[in-house]
């Protein structure tokens, strides 16, 4: 996805179909509570109750994915070992799967890596090598240097010599690693805002020294290894302890590193670095980085169907993307997704195996590089789009569904007003419905079917700090889920795709969105983008 979620529209329509009863708090999600209060009789409703709350395999599904696959970064091993294992486990369940492809990407597989401080002490740095980068063909030991403080390509190349054998920080060092939080709540008065004012003049400052270069970033980063560098040093501290952004220099610096290896330290660890070469006490560090480029390769999305049996040519689509970066396990970002979609697939072909409209599942490639498998998808199966009855996307976060947008289709909202009347209230109480809402333009890959009208709807989720601690982080990790959340949500999940394959089309008018008051011109649904079926410039 991803950034976390986005506001939501001025019109809120909060559906508080019956008094909530009292639920115990602890933590990971709330204290189910014995046993549902159906506004209906309808046995395929309790069926999924008993199956998705009391028989649950969601907390197992996102455990196999975060802690045995890994984190899937596209073009990885790990995300082809990912495809095999969500195919293998489809088919076991009695579900039709198997991998599509959509295109090729570049493939690359990362080893062990290392980096220490070996001058003027020894210590073992928190640091990896970022994703796609190249590694370090053994043991690479060098000094330390900042990007010059230099007007014009010029002098930028008269410096270049200094970058022979050194490892060059690309980034600015913080002014401080300790939490605004920790300031106001430990620092004399004003101290948080001297922190933040410190902070922001940083970075401000360290974007001029760039652009005061007059060269792009790319051209920085091949005039640096064409001069020898040793390799690249970054840090995206995120202002929550311990927690970085781990993104390949593709997204950091706006380039590609080819010939030397890019690492992330910690907000500490790159401080000190920093500090020892700003003031010339002679850092020395050394680096062991594995890393294979296995060259341009088949990439996949993971599709399961069930048939539909009076409409098989009108779908119901369970959507979340499966690719992740690869800074930890990928789990909220979007292993919790995924496995809330494989465990309502799981739920539907247990207790409603016979479908009126064909259930599909799409785990989705790419999506971190612009939603490219869905997209794909999209393109290739007009089909889908045009039968599409719903489809139901889910990616920010491990909490459970708080809101779902209606994207701009003015009749869905009595839909899903229609659905949640007759389930549990502790599952619906509180969400909120965004009606009519606008149709999304991206973030996530509801926004490739959306974008023809398809009444594509984005699950969004309860925070649980997605922004500053997982969302693309070092500490994206299994112990981050919410198993009660998890389960309620797959269950949720499951319901509405059975009330959705039940009920009538779902109508596809389109509300008018008004005036743009920037430019008064009149706001334009969002268009339909191609994907990109190779790796693009950004990533060669």
């Amino acid at each position: 996805m991803k950034h976390p979620m986005r506001a939501l529209g001025a019109s809120l329509l909060t559906l508080a179909l019956f008094a909530a009863p009292a639920l115990a708090q602890r933590p990971g999600g709330f204290q189910r509570p014995t046993g549902p209060d159906f506004p209906t009789n309808d046995p395929v409703l309790k069926a999924i109750w008993a199956e998705g709350m009391e028989n649950s395999q969601v907390v197992d599904l996102a455990q196999y994915l975060a802690d045995v696959v890994g984190p899937r970064m596209t073009g990885t091993p790990s995300y082809m070992k990912g495809v095999d294992w969500a195919v293998s486990t489809m088919t076991g369940w009695g579900i039709d799967a198997k991998p599509e492809q959509y295109g090729t990407w570049r493939a690359w597989e990362r080893g062990v890596s290392h980096i220490d401080l070996v001058e003027p002490r020894v210590r073992s740095l928190e640091g990896q090598m970022l994703g796609w980068s190249v590694g370090t063909n053994g043991v690479k030991e060098g000094g330390v240097a900042l990007l010059p403080a230099v007007e014009g390509e010029a002098a930028f190349r008269a410096w270049l010599p200094n970058a022979k054998g050194k490892f060059i920080l690309l980034t600015q060092q913080e002014a401080s690693c300790r939490t605004a939080a920790s300031w106001t709540e430990n620092g004399l008065p004003g101290a948080a805002d001297r922190f933040n004012e410190a902070r922001t003049a940083a970075r401000n400052a360290w974007t001029a020294r760039i652009d005061a270069i007059g060269m792009d970033r790319q051209a920085i980063i091949d005039a640096l290894e064409d001069a020898g560098a040793a390799g690249f040093l970054t840090n995206y501290w995120t202002g929550e302890w311990g927690i970085e952004r781990i993104f390949p220099l593709t997204y950091s610096f706006r380039a590609m590193n080819r010939k030397a290896a890019a690492f992330n330290l910690s907000c500490e660890d790159y401080n000190l670095v920093y500090r020892l070469a700003d003031k010339g006490q002679g850092p020395v560090l050394r680096a062991v980085a594995e890393a294979r480029d296995l060259g341009e390769q088949p990439m996949f999305n993971v599709i399961g169907t069930i048939p539909g049996t009076e409409l098989p040519n009108e779908y119901v689509v369970l959507s979340a993307h499966f690719d992740a970066w690869d800074g930890a396990s990928g789990m909220t970002d979007n292993g919790t997704g995924s496995a809330t979609m494989l465990e309502a697939m799981r739920i539907l072909r247990k207790v409603y195996p016979n479908p009126k409209r064909t259930i599909v599942v799409g785990l989705w490639g790419a999506e971190e590089q612009g939603l490219i498998g869905s997209r794909a998808y999209a393109a290739d199966h007009p089909e889908v789009l045009e039968g599409m009855q719903m489809l139901l996307n889910q990616d920010n976060g491990t909490g459970r569904i708080a809101s779902i947008s209606m994207q701009g289709l003015t009749g869905a909202g009595e839909y899903f007003a229609r659905w949640f009347s007759k389930l549990p209230n502790m599952l619906v109480g509180d969400i909120d419905l965004n009606v009519p809402g606008s149709p999304g333009g991206g973030g996530s890959d509801y926004a490739s079917f959306i974008c023809a009208g398809a009444p594509a709807f984005s699950l969004s989720a309860t925070g649980y700090n997605y922004g500053t601690v997982t969302w693309h982080t070092n500490r994206d990790t299994f112990d981050k889920i919410a198993p009660d959340d998890l389960k309620a949500n797959a269950t949720l999940t499951a319901y509405l795709a059975y009330l959705a394959s039940e009920d009538t089309r779902i109508p596809r008018d389109r509300r008018d969105l008004g005036v743009n008051p920037q430019n008064g011109e009149p706001r334009a649904w969002p268009e339909c983008a191609l994907p990109d079926r190779e790796t693009n410039a950004r990533f060669r």
